[in-house]
């Protein structure tokens, strides 16, 4: 486009002021301000005729004479000011059909999206150019089969943010580490992740729904101007095309720019477009989903309780690995030394001593008794320390049994819940393709 303005300051200048005042009007009423005395053109430049056919349009005059002026210096640049002003002001229905594929041009998912396309992009979801310019801008979309070259797990990321790593079902609460398993943990997970995706395209579709039946509907037939645009992309770039802003920000790629519409908090407008070209991705994860949240509960599986591998099985624990278990935990606790070499050292000294009492003096015999007194209760901290590591062993071994009892009980449950979840999941796969069916067209 051409910006070169120097040739003609002062025509520039006075180009600018009015430019500036127009979109202000634009964007508060919907008019445009008297054109200032002796508007000057500026030869080779499509602004000064593109701004005088817009003036024209409003004026409901034929602007056939600037905008052939305007159209053949920049056709592109034109169509992209007419139909984004036209959109700020809320006369987007006055644009001619031609325009609107003029100004947009054609879509790439090699190339970024320009700050001009996404602004009319932007306008045509919020319905300022009523059901065509949506559907235009959904065919341009549809177009590029962007869900061949989707990373699905991107899309419900983007989608559902925030999802759980560990679902754990109402049967493994108090075994929350079987939920850990991967035979156990994918279909609850998908299950879930079903219903998460179910209640987003609902929450999408109900907004929709609901600005359909808004004062201010989407076709905008009351021609209310855009006075929220303040800060939004449309005014924005038309701001940089008459040269009252600097140099525009990077550009996004296609997938970029659908990722986040899809996220929550978007412009519902946008995200209603981009379900809408998310439907066949999310067709697919659903077709997905539902069928992993039909697997079978795997025969048994092995958990780990109190830090023991057993195995688990719908008749009980595996008295192999129950036994394998039982004997590491007596493993893990000391044995006493077998011969008590203390006490019986103090023993044979109290004996020496009693001897020497006889032959010496009777005092010794004290030293004896003090010995023989010793050494009787090394031996029962000795029985007593084998009476409680074997009580230990015991406490150990029930409660392992107790847990895999539980377990095993833990599973029963989640067999029940199993054709629960996958009816479940059967009604959210269902809900989803009827809610995306319904897309931004059928509208």
């Amino acid at each position: 486009m051409s910006t070169d303005l120097t040739a003609s300051p002062q025509a520039a200048n006075e180009l600018r002021r009015y430019a500036e005042a127009l979109l202000a009007h634009l964007a508060a009423n919907g008019s445009a301000p008297p054109a200032p005395p002796g508007f000057t053109d500026i030869p080779g430049h499509w602004l000064p005729p593109a701004v005088e056919a817009l003036v024209t349009i409003l004026a409901g005059d034929d602007p056939l004479e600037p905008l052939s002026r305007a159209a053949s210096r920049d056709q592109q640049q034109t169509a992209v000011f007419l139909c984004l002003a036209l959109a700020v002001a809320g006369h987007g229905s006055r644009i001619h059909a031609s325009w609107l594929g003029t100004a947009f041009g054609d879509l790439s998912l090699d190339r970024p999206v320009s700050h001009g396309q996404r602004a009319l992009w932007l306008a045509a979801a919020r319905g300022a150019y009523g059901p065509a310019g949506k559907i235009f801008v959904l065919r341009k979309l549809d177009a590029l089969a962007v869900q061949e070259q989707a990373d699905p797990r991107q899309w419900v990321q983007a989608l559902v943010p925030g999802e759980p790593s560990v679902v754990v079902p109402a049967s493994l609460v108090d075994f929350p580490e079987m939920a850990e398993i991967p035979e156990l943990a994918r279909p609850a997970q998908a299950a879930a992740r079903l219903t998460r995706l179910r209640a987003r395209c609902e929450e999408i579709t109900s907004a929709r729904q609901s600005d359909q039946g808004s004062a201010a509907p989407l076709a905008n037939s009351g021609a209310t101007p855009a006075a929220n645009w303040a800060e939004d992309e449309p005014l924005a770039v038309l701001r940089a095309m008459i040269g009252l802003s600097g140099p525009p920000g990077p550009q996004a790629s296609l997938d970029s720019h659908l990722l986040d519409d899809l996220r929550p908090g978007s412009d519902p407008h946008l995200t209603a477009i981009a379900l809408h070209v998310a439907a066949p991705i999310l067709r697919g994860v659903a077709e997905e989903l539902e069928s992993d949240s039909r697997l079978e509960p795997p025969p048994s599986v092995t958990v780990s309780l109190l830090g023991h591998r057993v195995e688990l099985r719908p008749e009980g624990p595996d008295e192999e690995s129950l036994a394998v278990a039982e004997a590491a935990i007596s493993a893990a606790v000391p044995a006493p030394p077998r011969a008590p070499w203390a006490p019986g050292l103090l023993v044979l000294g109290g004996l020496t001593c009693l001897v020497a009492a006889f032959l010496t003096h009777p005092v010794t015999a004290a030293a004896g008794v003090v010995l023989f007194a010793l050494a009787g209760w090394l031996l029962w901290q000795r029985r007593e320390r084998v009476l409680s590591d074997a009580a230990y062993v015991a406490a150990q071994v029930s409660e392992l049994r107790e847990l895999a009892d539980g377990a095993v009980w833990a599973l029963h449950a989640y067999a029940r819940e199993a054709e629960g979840r996958a009816k479940q999941a059967a009604e959210d796969a269902t809900d989803i393709t009827r809610l995306i069916r319904r897309g931004p067209r059928a509208a």
